[in-house]
């Protein structure tokens, strides 16, 4: 343990946007089924710095997500019953 040192920093992978890197994903609102991978169990929208997307598709896929709330294919919240 002598080349232990507290204050060095671990690599972190950083994280890709999935749209850039597969051009043949499109952001539709009516793609139910993807947009969930970007939602919480409590139907909040995921952030960029987590998600790991782009600002441009971030900004996309947020809009995607309130049109299909709008609509009734996603919800806007999970109502917890006891």
């Amino acid at each position: 343990m002598a080349n232990y040192n507290p204050r060095k920093k671990t690599f972190i992978r950083r994280k890709i946007c999935r749209f850039c890197a597969d051009r043949s994903l499109k952001i539709d609102y009516k793609d139910s089924r993807t947009l969930r991978f970007f939602i919480t169990e409590r139907g909040k929208i995921l952030p960029k710095r987590i998600s790991g997307n782009c600002a441009v598709h971030q900004r996309r896929l947020t809009l995607a997500i309130k049109r299909a709330r709008n609509i009734a294919l996603l919800p806007y919240t999970i109502t917890i019953t006891k």
